[in-house]
């Protein structure tokens, strides 16, 4: 079911097992910025064959002369080859912070490299593009405000027919969009979220999750609620992120975590959640929920936990919304099913990913919130033990947790169960040992 990344901007002479080991870095890297941070992140995009070709090179920081050089090369170069040549030693040195505050100081540096991303020759157009990739991965915000006339740019060629170079046209955006406003200002009416939504249709799984990854960002901004998110809920996004949520053979594990990503930032927007859950949002993430669970006992693949966390959370805040009762969406979720599929789950991440603990009893917590039927198939399912044992090495955040589903009414009937007896107990001593410790 899980279906590797694959596209050409990736290394050609290593083998699985370090294609497997640097996916499980940068993974670990994207879960300490997204788990520990709560922060934007961005990508950094390489030609990792040419770069393990030049491997032996030190990035050399380069001074206003060479530049200049470069640059008239790249323009002027009585061959194509020797202009390519001048954009490759451009593009190297820009991988230097210092390299991109003297490119972006020069007058009419900017405009140059945009002239070459709009030429009509390819190559040159590839390497203009990573030479603008590399500045917008700095940290410098001025470098972002500086790349600001080539976004219309890399926008138009979202709608190209070069899977690579939509991909590398989309990383560049997310990496701008997050950073500067005036990016987000520009791109927002020039049609961005159309132009978005209009990738969302690309075959190519590449593209897909470059897509998710620009989206992500977007949503992100802090104007987002006001003036981005109303946009995506009135396009077609919504019903095309439901879809690749869809669990099945199709399912790819880099597109579902952008994309499930995405969900989590607009329904925590709470702009217009009741359209999700109209669009069967509730029903596709229970599915998907369910299918983790399969995947886990299947798999020992680090990872899965990237889709674990935002389709939990997106569960959770769904099932909090007042419409979710109004338009029937938790009868979707009326199936015991789902709480077998959380312990699952909770068990298997117990120790490697503890803290998705106490994201998945706030879950348990709303499933059972003024639910009689899933109250009781806590104990149908003998999940009653189960959930002592999660308690007994949880934190405060999941006592409480814990308490909040105890204090429900689908609960009071079911008091005089020893089990249910026996957990009241616990929480009620977890939660003075937390007062009083």
């Amino acid at each position: 079911m899980w279906r590797g990344r694959r596209g050409l901007l990736r290394p050609l002479g290593c083998g699985v097992e370090e294609l497997r080991c640097r996916r499980r870095e940068r993974e670990a890297a994207l879960r300490k910025a997204r788990r520990e941070q709560q922060l934007v992140s961005k990508r950094l995009l390489r030609d990792e064959a040419t770069e393990e070709a030049e491997g032996g090179r030190v990035v050399v920081i380069l001074g206003e002369a060479q530049i200049q050089e470069f640059l008239r090369l790249a323009q002027r170069g009585i061959e194509e080859k020797e202009r390519e040549r001048a954009l490759v030693s451009l593009r190297r040195g820009l991988q230097h912070p210092e390299t991109q505050q003297t490119f972006i100081r020069l007058e009419g540096s900017i405009r140059t490299l945009v002239g070459l991303l709009t030429s009509n020759q390819a190559l040159l157009q590839l390497e203009a593009a990573r030479c603008l990739h590399e500045l917008s991965h700095s940290q410098q915000s001025a470098v972002a405000e500086a790349c600001l006339p080539a976004t219309s740019y890399l926008l138009t060629y979202l709608s190209g027919h070069s899977p690579d170079f939509i991909e590398l046209c989309l990383y560049t955006l997310g990496n701008l969009i997050v950073e500067s406003e005036a990016v987000r200002r520009q791109l927002l009416p020039q049609g961005i979220v159309p132009a978005l939504a209009a990738c969302i249709q690309s075959p190519h799984l590449t593209v897909l999750e470059a897509l998710g990854y620009a989206l992500s960002q977007l949503l992100q901004a802090k104007e987002a609620p006001e003036k981005i998110i109303p946009l995506v809920l009135g396009s077609t996004l919504p019903q095309h992120i439901l879809q690749l949520l869809q669990p099945g053979p199709k399912l790819n594990l880099g597109v579902a975590v952008e994309f499930a990503w995405c969900l989590h930032y607009i329904i925590c927007s709470q702009v217009n959640n009741a359209l999700l859950i109209t669009q069967g949002a509730l029903t596709t993430l229970g599915l998907l929920l369910l299918d983790l669970a399969a995947a886990v006992q299947r798999t020992e693949d680090a990872g899965l936990e990237l889709l674990v966390c935002p389709v939990v959370r997106c569960l959770s805040n769904l099932l909090t919304e007042a419409a979710a009762e109004t338009v029937g969406g938790p009868m979707h979720l009326q199936d015991e099913r789902v709480l077998a599929a959380l312990f699952i789950l909770l068990q298997f991440f117990l120790h490697k990913q503890p803290s998705l603990l106490p994201e998945g009893l706030w879950l348990l917590n709303n499933l059972t919130a003024n639910s009689p039927s899933f109250c009781t198939s806590l104990i149908s399912l003998d999940l009653i033990e189960p959930l002592l044992h999660l308690l007994s090495v949880s934190n405060v955040v999941s006592v409480l947790a814990a308490q909040a589903f105890l204090q429900q009414s689908g609960l009071q009937a079911l008091k005089r169960h020893e089990e249910v007896a026996q957990l009241q107990d616990r929480v009620h001593a977890l939660q003075q040992t937390a007062l009083h410790g």
